[in-house]
């Protein structure tokens, strides 16, 4: 099982619109951030996880031209707005394509883009969603085991995943202010996790490096990797100040598993 590393910024992206921080300016490539987004493949399989408004420069990047099913973490704009550039993926399609999310992510998306779920959507130029509520359930897709793994994230129903397949573990968390106790145990002792570090200050909707540092050591993967950075967060610096198993992901980082 491979992970690809799409996206590994905020809502933003870095750099931002308008900004002259020293990290927007950089000139250090692992400091140029699209929306937050991964690409998880075995053998056979290949899941995209959110459809960030990157999408069609993601997958122009990477020679993405199929997957086997998208998965959501939340209804965000930053992780769903790419949602109608996933009508390339269905046009070599005869069925539809799977898709799954929580139920009011769900129930977002649905709202949203209700002309790809209504029954009248036949054309095969369109995306032509299978919609699956997991509920927090634990579902497969081909040869992948995928455990959905409830966090908190300002007032909207958030998840993280883990993928397993082979024998290896992966723990994808985006968005994450505070990890409840219950879930702690689906992503302790993983091969890899990645993990929110919006910034290097308090906030109140995501975690900081700080925080992300702290919840890792807790969890203890053999790698760890900080995501959804946005343009506080400076990527040689960070690699300085995070424990040797922490690095912060950067887009096109591929982790092998």
């Amino acid at each position: 099982m491979n992970v690809l590393f799409l996206g590994s910024g905020t809502s933003t992206g870095v750099p931002v619109i308008g900004c002259t921080c020293d990290v927007c300016l950089s000139e250090n490539p692992k400091n140029k951030r699209l929306r937050s987004s991964i690409l998880v493949k075995s053998d056979t399989t290949t899941i995209l996880v959110d459809s960030c408004p990157d999408l069609r420069q993601q997958a122009l990047r990477h020679h993405i031209t199929a997957i086997d099913a998208i998965i959501y973490t939340h209804e965000h704009l930053d992780h769903i707005a790419g949602f109608d550039e996933m009508r390339a993926f269905c046009w070599r399609r005869e069925d539809k394509l799977p898709l799954y999310a929580g139920t009011r992510c769900l129930e977002q998306l649905r709202r949203m883009f209700a002309w790809a779920f209504s029954e009248k959507n036949t054309y095969k130029g369109y995306i032509r969603p299978q919609a699956n509520d997991h509920q927090g359930a634990p579902f497969t897709i081909g040869d992948i085991e995928v455990t959905p793994v409830l966090v908190q994230h300002a007032f909207v129903e958030t998840y993280g995943y883990v993928f397993r397949c082979g024998g290896k573990s992966f723990g994808y968390v985006p968005d994450i202010k505070t990890l409840p106790a219950e879930s702690a145990p689906l992503l302790r002792g993983l091969d890899a996790l990645a993990m929110d570090a919006l910034t290097t200050r308090d906030h109140h909707t995501h975690m900081s490096v700080a925080e992300c540092v702290e919840q890792m050591v807790q969890l203890a993967p053999q790698r760890g990797f900080l995501t959804h950075c946005g343009h506080a967060v400076d990527y040689d610096a960070a690699c300085q100040e995070t424990p040797e198993f922490i690095t912060p992901a950067y887009d096109g980082l591929e982790v092998r598993l």
